[in-house]
């Protein structure tokens, strides 16, 4: 129902009376007035004139369930949805909610301990970015769960556009520096999947980082020269990672594959790639339907399933 007068709301040129409301959908004028009161205490502005009624002004900087949901136009992707004001991560928390139903999401204002790929940390200040983490529970095998990472790069590059990039398998960059994270973890048995976690992380707001980071990060803010409602990205991305996730679902990675690549700024590059202990430097030149990146090297192509990727051009690499 919230989101029903939420909606009604943001579509109304002007004021609407709380009668007009409470008549399109068949509730009382005090049930409207207690959505209107929960809405300007989850930070909407919305004013409040005697004879006139309601109208929308703007949505809150704070990320709220509300407006996430009202955007939505998911099946089960974001359907229910767990909020943290704080916590160490939001992967942690949805492996310790790991019986929540199949594509609830776990969304944080602060991650204290927050990581990225191979334990490094990941800064994860309030009110500035996007820290979120998908319960996922595929009926796939386990070795076919690091595709998952791909998926996610490919919704995230549809949701924030901006000219974003992927650096494969779990970077998203603008302008060769890094603006979101991706960390896959699952929970198996030999050939069996308990869950999946596909923790996102987004610069969003983001006015300045850093010296250490300054040359290697960015965010949405940085590259456009607007701020953006964080709630509203939530649910693109949200509706974004539903579409692709279900289409690797049906028919596999192959079906999303080639949008994929043309997203990849890998492909086409000089890379350094850390592998079984030695480095080797070649070209990225395909990413087979295993999500694997092909390097053709001094000896030959060979298939990187994971290490440490550098990409010529990005994060300082020259």
């Amino acid at each position: 129902m919230k989101n029903k007068i939420l909606n009604i709301l943001k579509n109304t040129d002007g004021y609407i009376s709380g009668e007009k409301i409470s008549e399109q959908l068949h509730i009382s004028r005090a049930a409207v007035w207690k959505h209107i009161k929960k809405f300007k205490q989850d930070g909407y502005r919305i004013e409040s004139v005697t004879n006139k009624g309601y109208r929308f002004v703007a949505s809150p900087d704070v990320i709220t369930e509300t407006a996430i949901q009202g955007g939505l136009d998911t099946c089960f992707i974001g359907r229910n949805i767990f909020m943290y004001d704080e916590t160490d991560t939001t992967n942690e928390r949805a492996k310790a909610n790991s019986d929540a139903p199949d594509g609830s999401v776990f969304i944080a204002e602060v991650q204290t301990h927050g990581k990225g790929s191979r334990g490094r940390g990941w800064t994860s200040p309030k009110g500035s970015g996007i820290w979120h983490s998908i319960l996922l529970k595929p009926d796939i095998p386990p070795m076919e769960v690091s595709r998952i990472t791909l998926v996610a790069g490919l919704a995230v590059c549809k949701a924030i556009g901006l000219n974003s990039a992927i650096k494969w398998p779990n970077d998203i960059v603008i302008n060769g520096k890094k603006i979101c994270g991706i960390l896959t973890e699952m929970s198996s048995e030999i050939n069996m999947i308990n869950y999946v976690v596909c923790g996102i992380g987004i610069n969003v707001n983001m006015e300045s980082f850093e010296d250490e980071l300054a040359d290697k990060a960015t965010s949405m803010y940085i590259e456009s020269g607007h701020k953006y409602a964080r709630s509203e990205i939530i649910s693109k991305l949200l509706n974004e990672f539903e579409y692709y996730y279900r289409k690797f679902l049906d028919s596999g990675l192959r079906a999303i594959l080639d949008e994929y690549k043309k997203h990849c700024v890998t492909l086409g590059r000089c890379v350094n790639v850390i592998f079984k202990n030695k480095t080797i430097t070649g070209t990225a030149v395909d990413i087979d339907e295993n999500g694997s990146l092909m390097v053709e090297a001094a000896d030959g192509i060979i298939s990187v399933t994971s290490g440490e990727v550098s990409v010529r051009g990005i994060y300082g690499y020259v």
